[in-house]
């Protein structure tokens, strides 16, 4: 088990993390390819930015929490995608229509207005990462002595997010010498072998540098205010009476059996939300 939640966690370092969300609802992810879906399928996309593994591996646990959520959404069927990407995540949006999106939340920022999003939730998980931002060093004493260096950083795919919601408007990316990583450890490893004065790592990221070796040196010298989870967002393809049913099925999802399933998958909470919950990053992102 701790295998398999290793393989698909969202921070692949040496260190065991529950599976956040992005296998509690990938609930339902993957369970069949986009052209075999039904008619009154409900299909939901799952988009985790920086999310490592593939669906197939979680397919026993996404197999019973799909299974719970049609149930106690009302729903006839519930089939949908696993992204880790704008792109593939785009691809699926036009080819399925989804009815739902489970999104980080840079993604959901920048897919809002494209696609007519309405925020009817938010889904929080266990060391899922992306609610707080850290530069990290073993020398610099704060992020004034780390402007002008390298930065190493798997989050700088989407400026707009780091200069405005991260930063806050207060610093940006221009302002390092980028170092970009492909993996969450890789981020680490560039700071240990001083290819990097620094690194902005996430929340996740962080939590694990105590278990990763030669580590211990490394500090946070900035963090970020903290910010929303992941948003559960309703397409224009969502029915009333669907949304009402996902909603209404929140807290029912991880009650009784399905209690130990969302432990299983490492989900906190699921509770309704609004555009009011989002507000001040939504306005951060899309300020002129």
């Amino acid at each position: 088990m701790r295998q398999f939640l290793r393989s698909l966690s969202p921070r692949a370092s040496a260190t065991f993390a529950p599976l956040a969300l992005l296998s509690s609802l990938a609930a339902t992810v993957v369970l069949a390819p986009a052209a075999a879906h039904a008619a009154d399928d409900v299909n939901v996309l799952v988009l985790k930015e920086h999310g490592v593994g593939t669906a197939a591996q979680a397919q026993p646990y996404v197999d019973k929490l799909v299974v719970l959520a049609a149930k106690h959404g009302g729903w006839s069927g519930a089939k949908g995608s696993y992204q880790t990407t704008r792109t593939g995540a785009e691809k699926y949006i036009t080819d399925s229509r989804p009815h739902f999106g489970i999104l980080s939340l840079a993604a959901f920022l920048g897919l809002k207005d494209k696609h007519k999003l309405e925020i009817i939730g938010q889904v929080t998980s266990s060391r899922s990462g992306g609610q707080q931002y850290h530069l990290v060093s073993k020398t610099a004493a704060d992020a004034a002595a780390c402007k002008g260096k390298g930065l190493a950083t798997d989050h700088a795919d989407d400026t707009k997010f780091i200069d405005r919601v991260v930063f806050g408007g207060k610093m940006k990316l221009s302002e390092f010498t980028l170092v970009p990583t492909t993996r969450p450890i890789q981020t680490i490893k560039k700071v240990l072998a001083g290819e990097a004065e620094c690194a902005l790592i996430d929340d996740a990221q962080f939590a694990d540098l105590a278990n990763v070796e030669g580590a211990s040196a490394i500090k946070s010298v900035w963090k970020s205010d903290k910010l929303p989870a992941m948003t559960i967002v309703a397409f224009p393809s969502a029915t009333a009476a669907e949304k009402t049913g996902f909603q209404g099925a929140y807290s029912k999802i991880c009650e009784g059996d399905g209690k130990d399933i969302c432990k299983e998958v490492g989900i906190s909470a699921m509770k309704s939300a609004s555009t009011t919950d989002y507000q001040t990053v939504i306005a951060a992102y899309t300020k002129q």
